[in-house]
């Protein structure tokens, strides 16, 4: 699928919403600079990697939370209106890239 359905959610974001998110993403953030540091330190792979183990972790944990919130307002929304197959064909073809 190349058109995705929607290029925003049915029911905005809140505030909070969006900064629990940011905040995730920022802490993530920090933590691939402190990769960055630990190889230019050259600090022990393990270490590195156990870091970078971690990481994908949060990433998934954000893509988790993100599409809760799509299944509960999207996805809920659009099969209300008669576009159920549509969405959940569109999450389908996102959540395989997940197990790649």
């Amino acid at each position: 699928m190349d058109k995705f359905l929607h290029d925003h959610p049915s029911k905005p974001r809140t505030k909070d919403e969006q900064q629990k998110v940011i905040n995730r993403l920022k802490r993530i953030e920090g933590q691939v600079r402190g990769i960055q540091k630990m190889v230019e330190d050259d600090r022990y792979c393990v270490d590195i990697l156990v870091q970078i183990s971690a990481i994908q972790s949060a990433l998934k944990n954000v893509g988790f939370a993100i599409t809760e919130r799509h299944i509960n307002h999207c996805v809920s929304d659009a099969i209300k209106q008669g576009e159920g197959k549509e969405t959940i064909e569109e999450l389908m073809g996102v959540l395989k890239q997940f197990s790649k």
